[in-house]
């Protein structure tokens, strides 16, 4: 009778050595986890990351994460709503209401075409974490001084709001066609539109519309 092959078992050393090496189990937490994703995405790591990724950079199981996060796009909630929180305010004083929103809005479209995993997150669902609920009352309140009503100040954000966002989706999008050599010279011209200067152009024109009923809303018997 034929001898059976030996069977090949790893040395318990090592195994015992890829065990050590993981972190006690219950020894994280989500704002652990929140940060190491913070970092990698700060650093333009967002396109790689995932669970089991960032699972290994922490030294724990992926399934340890799952106590924690929903899945991916729960935790880039969070890690957006940290990077909006620092990236939102404006320099310009509330004096003046135009530089203000102007100087917001630019704000927001730099954060977004310079971090995918923020214009992920907003192209995804409506944005309502703390940071974003701060910014929005902030400008709401801005408007509101500056002499728009309820309903015309919540008009205005949201004009302001969604140009904003759908002119960086399209930046981002088009990121790089501007210099390339194969494509028409109407195309390099539609290229040209989404472009920083492009941006602040259209949102003048925005603030003139709204301008329009800020005065109107100032004139005696309106």
């Amino acid at each position: 009778m034929a001898e059976s092959a030996p069977v090949t078992r790893a040395p318990r050393r090592e195994r015992d050595d890829t065990l050590a090496a993981r972190a006690p189990w219950g020894s994280i937490s989500r704002a652990d986890i929140v940060g190491a994703a913070v970092r990698i995405v700060e650093a333009g790591g967002y396109e790689e990351m995932s669970i089991r990724s960032l699972a290994g950079d922490l030294g724990v199981a992926p399934m340890s994460l799952y106590r924690h996060i929903r899945d991916k796009d729960d935790l880039l909630d969070e890690v957006v709503d940290r990077l909006l929180a620092r990236a939102w305010r404006p320099a310009a004083g509330q004096d003046s209401w135009q530089a203000w929103v102007i100087d917001a809005a630019a704000r927001l479209r730099q954060f977004l075409v310079t971090q995918p995993a923020a214009l992920h997150v907003y192209l995804r669902h409506p944005v309502v974490s703390p940071a974003a609920v701060e910014r929005m009352g902030a400008m709401m309140g801005v408007l509101r001084r500056a002499g728009l009503d309820e309903a015309g100040a919540r008009s205005a954000y949201g004009a302001v709001h969604t140009y904003t966002i759908g002119f960086a989706a399209l930046e981002a999008s088009r990121a790089g066609s501007a210099g390339d050599q194969d494509i028409s010279s109407l195309a390099h011209q539609l290229a040209a539109y989404t472009t920083a200067g492009q941006f602040m152009e259209g949102l003048r024109y925005l603030l003139e519309g709204i301008g329009m009923q800020v005065r109107a809303g100032r004139e005696p018997g309106s």
